[in-house]
């Protein structure tokens, strides 16, 4: 009896709702389209954003969300490999300050709130992308 029950369980786990079922955080997020609109989103604050908007001066705007939202999916655990310059490289010589860098991540907050985001997960993103600073910042 106890080998039937264990033999039935897939099959009950996949009777279960989606809605019931543990989402991924890619999922969370939208998987790519969300990620799309949320890196799009982010960008139109970015682009107007006083803080932040030299910073994207001449930018190939368009080559960076599309490597933005790649980082994000292999962050969230989504299908997606990451094919950009690591941080450190990409930022070389941008004079990045913490300043710079919070009010990108304000905006980021911004973004994810407008597609509905829930904090939580939000928050597991953000925890993946603060460490991220070292790489980025300006150094003497």
């Amino acid at each position: 009896m106890r080998a039937f029950v264990l033999l039935l369980l897939p099959f009950l786990w996949l009777s279960v709702p989606q809605s019931a079922q543990a989402q991924t955080l890619y999922q969370t997020f939208g998987e790519q389209a969300g990620l799309t609109h949320i890196v799009d989103d982010l960008y139109a604050e970015l682009l107007v954003d006083p803080r932040t908007k030299a910073y994207f001066d001449g930018a190939p705007v368009d080559r960076i969300k599309k490597l933005l939202v790649q980082q994000f999916c292999e962050l969230l655990g989504g299908p997606c490999v990451y094919t950009g310059r690591p941080m450190r490289r990409a930022h070389e010589g941008q004079n990045i300050n913490r300043a710079a860098f919070n009010a990108l991540v304000e905006d980021l907050q911004d973004a994810m709130d407008k597609n509905g985001v829930p904090f939580h997960s939000q928050n597991k993103l953000l925890a993946k992308l603060a460490p991220m600073y070292r790489d980025v910042q300006d150094r003497p």
